[in-house]
């Protein structure tokens, strides 16, 4: 709760009223004192993105330290962190506004790293640049493959970045890269983006930290702040062209070991990730 009011209530405020303004930058704050590894967020994204299987926007990383009875567990949750200057992007033969990859720095999808389906070439280099491991390439799976019969709900449509994208053989986004995008889509209806919505720990803020009247501008005042250098396991895949020559989607996940193991936590990054991250004591 913040001030007697449920924290979903104040950042769907936050959200409308910065929605549209000039100079919105979206970011999220995740504050693993509150997680519980309870995985609604994992799970709410696949349902709403309906990612089919090899596709993980939102992973939780648990880790364990010290020695019983004195231990500790802490979860980290990784979308992508959006990072102002993103190496994936860097990475894209075909980068720019418009074209496969982008930051975006303007209109209301201003802090979101972007990607066109249309314009990806599916070449992996992007997966590779990642050093959050937070991108992967659609393999074309289906849950129910392998059964007598694909189920309604594997060939249900996404509607990511505010399209209709049905779940069809060799149909697009198979074949192309994919991460998450703060639900979008979500963001043009006035809505908080899913994985903010089905926490029951209310472990996430989100909204313009620029924006002083800002639930998450005021929390994050209030408290460190903390974010991803990186993500283990460090893997040597050095982009270049065709590097992923005749690899499936599978083997180039694995390859770069996504979605990752564990989170490495500094005071700042070279990326600049706009997810930020409060750590427990």
């Amino acid at each position: 709760m913040f001030e007697g009011r449920d924290e979903l209530t104040v950042i769907q405020e936050d959200i409308k009223r910065a929605y549209g303004k000039p100079g919105t930058k979206w970011a999220m704050l995740i504050d693993l004192r509150r997680c519980t590894a309870c995985k609604a967020c994992t799970v709410g994204c696949m349902v709403e993105q309906k990612s089919p299987p090899g596709v993980m926007y939102r992973p939780i990383y648990l880790e364990e330290t010290g020695t019983f009875p004195k231990v500790k567990r802490r979860f980290t949750p990784r979308p992508c962190l959006q990072c102002d200057d993103p190496p994936c992007v860097e990475a894209c033969p075909n980068k720019g506004e418009g074209k496969a990859t982008w930051k975006s720095t303007k209109g209301d999808s201003a802090g979101i790293v972007m990607i066109n389906y249309e314009q990806c070439i599916g070449c992996g280099r992007c997966v590779a640049g990642c050093p959050y491991k937070a991108r992967t390439l659609d393999r074309g799976a289906f849950h129910t493959g392998g059964t007598p019969k694909i189920e309604g709900y594997d060939e249900s449509p996404s509607w990511e970045y505010s399209r209709k994208w049905p779940r069809e053989k060799d149909q697009l986004p198979v074949g192309v890269a994919r991460k998450c995008h703060f639900c979008l889509h979500r963001l043009r209806k006035g809505m908080v983006p899913v994985c903010v919505n089905t926490c029951v720990c209310r472990a996430n803020y989100f909204g313009d930290p620029e924006d002083k009247e800002s639930l998450i501008h005021k929390v994050m005042m209030k408290n460190k702040i903390k974010v991803l250098s990186g993500v283990t396991p460090n893997v040597d895949a050095k982009v270049g062209t065709g590097m992923f020559k005749n690899k499936s989607a599978e083997e180039i996940a694995k390859k770069v070991g996504y979605p990752g193991m564990a989170p490495v936590f500094a005071d700042s990054a070279v990326t600049k990730p706009r997810v930020y991250y409060i750590l427990p004591v």
